[in-house]
């Protein structure tokens, strides 16, 4: 069986658009976008290939073995603090996000694809989102019907949910 990737590859005809960034909605309500350098591919599997691991933080769903490489997958919506995959879900997409040399997937219910805007225009997250996700943004972005969360990679990496105790 072949599973589906998006290829994240940037044309240089969009170049002068603004930085890109791939954008993920954790709802129909709560848009996200990663910048692109951290983002590798986004891939959709079945849940079943995700292993669940005993005694790991909510918002771990578990291992994915992809290509010869082990990673953990994590449901971004829970560990912002929105609410989780319905447990009707058969398969998940998964962004995986890396910093330097740390893979890390990112489980979200929908990939809506690449998107640009200048980084100038993204504004401070402080009094707009709650406390608890502000660690997590470099910023957001108001559109508009929504705002725009754009996401730290290195925040969420590091996250201290994810580190061992």
């Amino acid at each position: 069986m072949t599973l589906p990737v998006l290829d994240l590859q940037s044309s240089s005809l969009q170049e002068g658009l603004g930085d890109p960034y791939l954008k993920l909605r954790l709802s129909d309500r709560i848009p996200v976008a990663l910048p692109m350098e951290a983002a590798r591919e986004v891939i959709v599997v079945p849940v079943e290939q995700v292993t669940p691991i005993p005694n790991m933080p909510t918002c771990v769903l578990g291992l994915l073995n992809q290509r010869s490489r082990v990673f953990w997958v994590v449901d971004l919506s829970i560990m912002l603090g929105y609410a989780g995959f319905m447990a009707n879900t058969r398969e998940y997409n998964i962004a995986i996000l890396q910093v330097g040399q740390v893979p890390l997937g990112l489980a979200v219910p929908t990939v809506q694809g690449v998107t640009r805007f200048p980084s100038e225009i993204v504004q401070s997250p402080i009094g707009t989102v709650a406390p608890s996700i502000a660690p997590y943004l470099r910023g957001c972005l108001p559109e508009e019907r929504e705002i725009l969360l754009v996401l730290d990679p290195n925040a969420i990496v590091n996250a201290s949910v994810l580190q061992r105790q």
